[in-house]
């Protein structure tokens, strides 16, 4: 039987488009190798089941769980994202735990894995996605699944000093344990996860560089995530000519695209903006500052506070800054088509990616895609983004320094075609070489390598899912 590639993600595309990063990543990667993905179904239900409900159709199959309202309360904005999600972008103080939310957390993990075992071949691969199903691989062990499963966390790897946070933390690295392969965005989230198993009394770190946990022995590894370099690129020129943004020839336009979230810097992005203002002289050329943010997670209140802060900063921005006929800041609390995005990416002249904590952070390669190999623009580039590891010649700030934000975009709205163009150059190389394809096969290369010693079986009943 030809080996299968089985994803399971909260997320899952509804639509024939999907949105989002992750969602296009996985994706462009399963129409690529077929296969099945399992995901979580949108709509809350009275009574959730162990059973998986296909739809759509496509290049594969897609299977959706079920959770019901209070679990969507618990689990998802509960644990999910005022637990896991602060902690791992190092703001333990915006978390917010009940035992409610760890019982969901348990109860929708162990859930989806008896669900999943009746969908499952003796030749599946397995590659569970991010911090929503960290104990799905030991739920899935613990019924007898032996297949290879792989895990991607697509956040960063949260800080040894940190973890005690954690409710029940002494449970997260058996977590891990239980997966073959552990892939991470960068090398400094390896490091962190190699410092919390160093100090772990019950993990032996081998010679070949794995480790062993009990009767387990798992690898660790850094896989970057990627994009569809050249489909973005493509987009992006098809859409070039729809500028709608009505600016005078000689000015200047930078854009901003991030989810609505405390993590990616964006009261601080805008107080650097201001600052730079603060900074012109008369006779410089105007810039035009659009940051589109789309709202996410609007129930939790850490979300609610960042919302209302952004819209008072952008008002005394403009209100500072701003003439009859200039709007220095453009604020969209809304999402935007995704091409009309990629042609606003080609007219930027600069782009601010400066999160404060980020596992990569896609947006970054979408702009370097995206630009005019005959006049670039420039990416400015958070110390603190995964992609900083990789984009090396962007020009790279420390986002907590307003001054020195804006000390970049005034270098970046001032530099050399010439530099544009060698910057540009080696960037881009990276985001095609390091693409969405390539990032797929390296995981589950490594991830086939590692269990090839062995053959892969079920030690559950296999049914058929229809």
């Amino acid at each position: 039987m030809k080996e299968r590639l089985v994803v399971v993600s909260n997320r899952i595309p509804t639509d024939a488009e999907p949105s989002g990063g992750l969602m296009v990543a996985l994706d462009a990667c399963l129409s690529n190798t077929g296969g099945l993905w399992v995901g979580c179904d949108p709509d809350p239900v009275d009574h959730a089941q162990d059973t998986l409900s296909p739809i759509g159709d496509g290049a594969y199959r897609r299977l959706t769980f079920t959770v019901t309202a209070e679990e969507h309360q618990n689990f998802y904005l509960g644990y999910c994202n005022s637990v896991l999600w602060p902690l791992f972008h190092r703001r333990r103080d915006l978390m917010a735990n009940s035992a409610a939310h760890n019982t969901a957390y348990a109860t929708v993990n162990a859930r989806v894995a008896r669900a999943l075992t009746r969908a499952l071949t003796p030749d599946d691969r397995i590659w569970v996605h991010d911090y929503h199903f960290l104990p799905l691989g030991a739920e899935l062990r613990r019924l007898g699944v032996r297949n290879p499963i792989g895990f991607f966390l697509h956040t960063p790897f949260p800080l040894r000093a940190d973890l005690p946070a954690l409710p029940h933390h002494d449970d997260f690295l058996g977590w891990l344990a239980a997966y073959d392969l552990v892939g991470l965005q960068t090398e400094r989230d390896v490091a962190a996860c190699l410092e919390a198993f160093r100090v772990d009394p019950k993990t032996e770190v081998m010679r070949n560089g794995r480790l062993r946990r009990g009767e387990r022995d798992m690898a660790i590894a850094s896989f970057p995530i990627g994009i569809d370099a050249k489909g973005f690129s493509a987009e992006a020129q098809a859409n070039a000519d729809q500028d709608e943004l009505a600016l005078a020839p000689d000015q200047k336009f930078l854009i901003g695209v991030d989810r609505l979230d405390y993590s990616k810097g964006l009261v601080e992005r805008f107080k650097g903006f201001e600052a730079f203002l603060d900074a012109m002289k008369p006779g410089d050329a105007r810039a035009t500052f659009l940051q589109i943010a789309q709202l996410s997670r609007a129930d939790v209140e850490a979300y609610q506070n960042i919302r209302d802060e952004l819209e008072a900063t952008t008002g005394r921005i403009n209100g500072r800054h701003g003439a009859f006929d200039w709007t220095p800041l453009r604020y969209l609390s809304q999402g935007i088509e995704r091409e009309r995005v990629a042609g606003l990416m080609r007219r930027a002249d600069a782009c601010l990616v400066t999160p404060l904590a980020d596992g990569m952070n896609l947006v970054a390669k979408e702009y370097v895609a995206a630009q005019d190999h005959a006049d670039p623009g420039v990416l400015i580039l958070s110390h603190f983004a995964g992609a900083s590891e990789q984009l090396v010649d962007a020009l790279t700030v420390n986002p907590y320094e307003t001054s020195e934000i804006a000390r970049a975009i005034q270098t970046a709205l001032t530099m050399p075609l010439d530099e544009r163009k060698e910057r540009h150059s080696r960037l881009r190389h990276n985001v095609e070489t390091r693409d969405i394809a390539w990032w797929t096969d390296a995981f589950l290369s490594r991830l086939s390598k590692i269990c090839t010693s062995r053959l892969p079986e079920l030690r559950v009943p296999i049914n058929t899912v229809s």
